[in-house]
């Protein structure tokens, strides 16, 4: 047991009696993040997280816990490939470096096989250490429950809320000439695609040449009708997954856990997805999560599914030519099979490290990041934010007229984002079905060569391939 662990059991038997020498139980306006950090006051702590403009704000408020608690905190960022190898080495490692690192959902099946997180479940009975007005009720489901928990303990908060949305023009939507043109040819009114059909004639529509009219200007170049992810690697194949076969009543496993990649609902889905390809720009093969916004905030394509955090870097005053000229929405639905919903995203947490010495003070920090306050002040700092509570969504800086379409989309979008199912194997699958997908969309495979050889290869893999309860 640590010493600090020592200190905390006796802080707490201390607490107790005296409640009850007092006749009357703790109340939780007696507890404070500078009364729980007292035995550890001067300790140091080291955060590994992912470099984005929301935790870049969250870095200025950090000195903010070391002024209340004297629990010193080294938090350290970097990008997401960086913060996951650098992370899972020092996990796998046993070196400890890291006391708490973020993961994302996606890495928690090699993770917890490997026993090197520490669950929190006896930190949380501590009654000195735990905030009892946390209120994890708060959290946004089923991001939290889907995420944190396995096999009866809990690793962890919802901690950062990645999630995908739609993304379009609304000047173009909004034109009238393209307004009468998109009727006439399609038979509805156009306006942002609540249907993954409506995506697909919006992206045929708005494709032009260099020459064609565009808003009632000429182009100079070539203007694309939508924008994807497209490199092998990043979440090309995620984001097939979660937004297209999952919507299409598919997925990568079955119930019980077994490859299940080459069946008529991945297929369709899988194609669908290539068929936008026709309509992207010819880049798009080696876009990244990160070149997608980038191409949206250049005013060259019509439309995207993006990841929304990215979205707040873009369209915001000097955001670029475009800011201000976009609208936003969930997931579009796919029309065939409206009851199946899904929207990608990846949801993440602080985890504690089964090799960290200072497991109480960083527990600490891991409550004090998710707490109302925190996250109210994380919003208001950024100018908005991704939110990982629902009452977040009713901060006045959460309600600023501009923002609304963006911040519907959001909830609308986290309604269905689920973590990634629990898989030991995952990086492998990935790495193996990420090449696969992107040659159907490039047009060197068709989607059901690339799933049989898909199912094949991932069969070599794992037959049950999810972490057992």
């Amino acid at each position: 047991m640590h010493k600090a662990k020592s200190k905390s059991i006796l802080a707490g038997l201390i607490a107790s009696a005296a409640a009850i020498c007092y006749g009357a139980p703790l109340h939780a306006q007696d507890w404070s993040y500078a009364e729980a950090a007292k035995p550890y006051a001067g300790t140091t702590i080291r955060v590994l997280d992912e470099i984005t403009p929301l935790q870049e704000t969250m870095r200025k408020l950090v000195p903010e816990f070391t002024e209340e608690t004297g629990i010193k905190v080294e938090y350290e960022l970097l990008s997401h490939g960086d913060v996951i190898n650098r992370g899972q080495a020092d996990l796998f490692s046993g070196r400890g470096n890291y006391d708490a690192i973020m993961l994302h959902g996606l890495q928690l099946g090699p993770l917890l096989a490997a026993k090197v997180l520490q669950p929190i479940d006896e930190l949380k009975k501590d009654q000195a250490l735990t905030n009892p007005d946390l209120g994890l009720d708060d959290l946004i489901e089923p991001a939290n429950e889907s995420l944190v928990n396995h096999s009866g303990a809990q690793y962890g908060f919802l901690t950062w809320n990645y999630n995908q949305i739609y993304w379009a023009r609304a000047d173009l939507l909004n034109h009238p000439d393209e307004q009468a043109a998109f009727e006439t040819r399609y038979g509805y009114p156009l306006a942002p695609a609540e249907t993954m059909q409506q995506m697909r004639d919006i992206a045929e529509f708005f494709t032009r040449k260099s020459g064609e009219t565009l808003a009632g200007e000429t182009l100079s170049n070539d203007f694309y009708g939508i924008v994807l992810e497209g490199i092998p690697g990043g979440t090309t194949f995620t984001t097939v997954w979660e937004v297209f076969m999952n919507n299409w009543g598919g997925g990568v496993f079955d119930a019980d856990g077994k490859p299940n990649l080459d069946t008529p609902e991945n297929i369709a889905a899988l194609q669908f997805w290539a068929d936008l390809w026709k309509f992207a720009p010819p880049g798009q093969a080696e876009y990244s999560l990160i070149d997608v916004p980038t191409v949206m905030g250049n005013g060259i394509a019509a439309q995207s599914i993006a990841f929304s955090d990215f979205v707040l870097g873009v369209d915001r005053p000097g955001g670029g030519a475009y800011a201000g000229k976009f609208v936003y929405g969930g997931i579009p639905v796919n029309a065939e099979n409206p009851d199946a919903r899904s929207a990608g995203g990846e949801p993440s947490l602080m985890a504690l490290s089964s090799h960290s010495e200072n497991q109480e003070a960083t527990y600490l920090f891991m409550q004090w990041m998710v707490d109302e306050d925190t996250q109210a002040k994380l919003m208001e700092a950024g100018g908005g934010g991704v939110p990982i509570r629902r009452s977040s969504f009713d901060l006045d800086v959460m309600r600023e007229a501009g923002r609304q379409s963006l911040y519907k989309a959001m909830a609308a979008s986290l309604q269905y984002v689920k973590a990634k199912p629990k898989t030991p194997s995952f990086f492998e699958i990935d790495n193996t079905m990420g090449p696969l997908v992107q040659q159907v969309g490039i047009g060197q495979l068709t989607a059901a060569e690339a799933l049989k050889d898909g199912q094949r290869k991932v069969l070599s893999i794992c037959s049950d391939c999810l972490l057992a309860e």
